[in-house]
């Protein structure tokens, strides 16, 4: 059954968003999201949530309006240098790092191979490398392949099936005085399991490393402050809380200055730009700025500035996806499931198995129904075999967004419960 999700109209803001206010508005929210209006529920957040209309006008309207290569003597040269500043500006606020910090990417993939390439420069054999097994294999792969072509040693932090929390004493055991860079996740992608990320860089620091951090999955769920973490780098994905497909990666910039990426000759070697090769999409720039200036709007509360505002509208979305959490924990508790996300500190992510069902059969019984919730294991291999699920068995990943609601939660429920009677 397809049902409109509108919701009713919105006031709108000195800075020309809109204000949901206080509490939590969830029906005037989603009324900002043309997909919601198909009737489906979706809970593929963690693969990249829907996208709020405002987005989508600004990609349009920068690539439609006046747009040239970046400069300052025309109009359509400064609309593109404009974008880049303001996207530079909006991800500095997001994030908690200087403007001059934030590097443009096509994915976090990318920009992780990318800085893999250029510090594995200076590793040499005998050194090594951390990475974890809670990790998508975006932050496991790079630094792995990384490491073998410089000699150096892969060193694991494990994480326990039964409990879904890291394993504190191969913390200890994997961080030594030859770690060179510690790689590890903000949050879990398949369990949603929230790492003690700021202790971890602790030890790698005084151990003289590097802190990368996959942030990716977190920043889709709460208030980042990566110096307040520990990372050194940190890298999330615009596509992932609201945006289009791109990649940021955060450092201070005194960090980047030291580091020397392949580039071609005329292009400038000032940071961050050292990093960003060719011309920059403008438009895709543009919606990702949207999407800050969006979720800033979500729950404001009373700050002045968009830093303060990203803040309170972060605390207000992690009440109302802990809120929905709890319903559908309450709810798949009375079914034949097995839910393998159990750590105490986590997103609102929950990766299921169904004894004796295949859930590709239970992704399409609940698409059946407007309901996606896919199937797989979500480029999580290291996790996924850690769980020791079956390879032919797969997970369900049931994931919110800041746009779920109470039906939304009904309705998987409810279908879930027609699956396994």
């Amino acid at each position: 059954m397809r049902r409109g999700n509108r919701g009713p109209a919105l006031d709108f803001g000195a800075a020309g968003w809109f204000v949901v206010g206080m509490p939590y508005d969830v029906a005037a929210l989603r009324g900002h999201f043309p997909a919601l209006d198909t009737g489906i529920a979706y809970f593929d957040g963690p693969g990249g949530t829907q996208t709020p209309r405002a987005v989508g006008e600004a990609v349009a309207a920068t690539l439609t309006g006046p747009l040239s290569n970046r400069g300052r003597t025309g109009l359509s040269q400064r609309n593109a240098d404009d974008a880049v500043t303001a996207f530079r500006s909006a991800y500095a606020d997001l994030l908690g790092v200087p403007a001059g910090g934030i590097v443009y990417g096509r994915s976090a993939t990318q920009l992780t191979y990318d800085v893999a390439r250029v510090l594995a420069r200076s590793w040499r054999a005998g050194d090594e490398v951390v990475v974890t097994r809670l990790d998508h294999d975006c932050n496991v792969r790079p630094w792995v392949q990384a490491a073998a072509r410089a000699g150096a040693v892969v060193q694991w932090i494990d994480f326990d099936p039964a409990t879904s929390e890291v394993d504190l004493d191969s913390v200890a055991a994997a961080i030594t005085e030859r770690t060179r860079l510690v790689a590890v996740p903000g949050a879990s992608n398949l369990i949603g399991t929230r790492p003690p990320v700021r202790a971890i860089a602790d030890a790698a620091h005084a151990a003289g490393a590097l802190v990368y951090v996959d942030g990716v999955h977190l920043a889709a769920h709460a208030f980042i402050d990566v110096p307040a973490l520990g990372a050194d780098l940190f890298v999330c994905s615009p596509y992932k809380l609201l945006g289009p497909h791109c990649g940021v990666l955060a450092a201070a910039p005194e960090l980047l200055a030291t580091l020397h990426p392949d580039k071609l000759l005329p292009a400038t070697d000032e940071v961050p730009e050292r990093f960003e090769l060719g011309t920059l999409p403008y438009e895709v720039m543009a919606g990702a700025t949207a999407a800050v200036d969006f979720i800033a709007a979500i729950a404001p509360g009373a700050a002045a500035d968009r830093r303060g505002r990203l803040r309170a509208s972060w605390e207000a979305v992690e009440v109302h996806e802990t809120r929905l959490l709890g319903l559908l924990e309450d709810g798949l508790a009375a079914l034949d499931v097995v839910v393998h996300s159990r750590a105490a500190a986590r997103t609102p992510t929950l990766l299921l198995t169904l004894p004796g069902r295949r859930t590709w059969d239970a992704f399409e019984f609940l698409n059946a129904r407007d309901v996606l919730a896919p199937a797989g294991s979500f480029y999580a291999y290291e996790p996924f075999r850690r769980l020791a699920v079956p390879d032919d068995e797969h997970g369900l990943r049931l994931g919110l967004a800041p746009y779920t609601c109470e039906s939304d939660i009904e309705r998987v429920v409810d279908g879930l419960r027609a699956f396994t009677a």
